[in-house]
């Protein structure tokens, strides 16, 4: 019997060390999932599929994240409940990180997830409006977006006009049906990759757009991903954990369109199959720029040029750094991998 209890100590003593070893292990990986809460731009649609498809697939799983994405009720929310901790990443847009910063809001993107503009300015063909100077005593809806609203002023000042010239209707999410029921004229925000189809859809209506691009804004982000200063200090590696398992689901996202769409009309009981199918379509090379980059990739050059622009129309703040208010380290650690 003693002998057999030797035994059984020299056991536990080569056991106890691998138990300690596992236990180090799930130290290291956090224990449970990180818990992440994401703020969307808009409601889930094609651009959003990605993200969809890399929960069904366990891309965040593979990652140790539980991520939860969700709507904020007022679309101008994402950066300030990021900037204050209250949300852990935002989808954003680019004038409006930068727009934020100069308002001592501390966030930056850490992705680009379009390479060239969406937006535009939406009206049915029916209203004849063509160009920037159409819209004089025009009511044009938008979202409520600080960057909205500067785009409209510099494409309307293109053409000779002034934010006086029109009256601006904040509708919040509703562009494309305060378009259609007449409440508005035209829309900015609205996105030609998705509205467009959206409205011929379900009114059989042609729609007309005026690229902004083609009325003196120069080309950026679309859409990018925030994260605040602090999180990315203090927290880099969830940080990059999150952004390559992003990453991750674009790619899956661009090589299988089909399974993305069921991932995002799993998630969003409105969505028309056929509207964002056809958006998707549309989507996928801007979200590479036709696979000339890796996904998320941004560039000094981008952020530096439209934040001159925004300065030289007197939207931005001169002491905002546009250096400040992105980086690429995050995409180019997961680029790597």
């Amino acid at each position: 019997m003693k002998y057999l209890n030797i035994r059984l100590l020299a056991l536990l003593l080569l056991v106890i060390p691998v138990v300690a070893a596992c236990g180090d292990d799930d130290d290291d990986d956090g224990g449970g999932p990180v818990a992440l809460s994401v703020a969307l731009d808009w409601f889930p649609w094609a651009q959003h599929s990605a993200l969809y498809l890399a929960q069904e697939r366990g891309f965040f799983e593979d990652e140790n994240l539980e991520v939860n994405f969700h709507v904020p009720a007022n679309p101008e929310d994402g950066l300030r409940l990021v900037g204050s901790g209250e949300e852990d990443f935002a989808i954003s847009y680019q004038a409006d990180v930068l727009l934020a910063r100069g308002q001592d809001i501390p966030v930056q993107s850490v992705a680009a997830l379009a390479q060239h503009p969406l937006n535009g300015i939406m009206s049915l063909e029916s209203t004849g409006i063509t160009r920037p100077a159409d819209l004089e005593g025009r009511q044009v809806g938008y979202a409520g977006l600080a960057s909205d609203e500067a785009l409209i002023e510099a494409v309307l000042q293109a053409d000779g006009l002034t934010l006086d010239d029109i009256e601006l209707v904040n509708v919040g999410f509703s562009l494309a049906p305060a378009l259609v029921s007449g409440q508005v004229d035209a829309v900015i925000g609205a996105y030609w990759v998705y509205e467009s189809f959206q409205i011929e859809n379900e009114t059989g209506d042609e729609v007309a757009v005026l690229p902004l691009t083609e009325w003196g804004v120069p080309d950026y982000y679309e859409l990018v991903l925030v994260a605040s200063d602090e999180m990315i200090e203090e927290d880099p590696d969830t940080v990059e954990r999150f952004v390559r398992a992003v990453q991750r689901g674009y790619q899956a996202a661009e090589e299988d369109q089909d399974e993305a769409i069921e991932a995002l009309l799993d998630n969003n009981d409105d969505a028309i199959e056929e509207v964002e199918n056809a958006s998707i379509e549309l989507l996928v090379p801007f979200w590479t720029d036709e696979g000339e980059l890796d996904f998320g990739t941004q560039t000094s050059e981008n952020w530096q040029r439209y934040a001159d622009w925004l300065k030289e129309h007197g939207l931005l703040d001169e002491g905002v750094e546009s250096d400040d208010a992105f980086t690429n380290e995050f995409v180019e650690a997961a680029s790597e991998d």
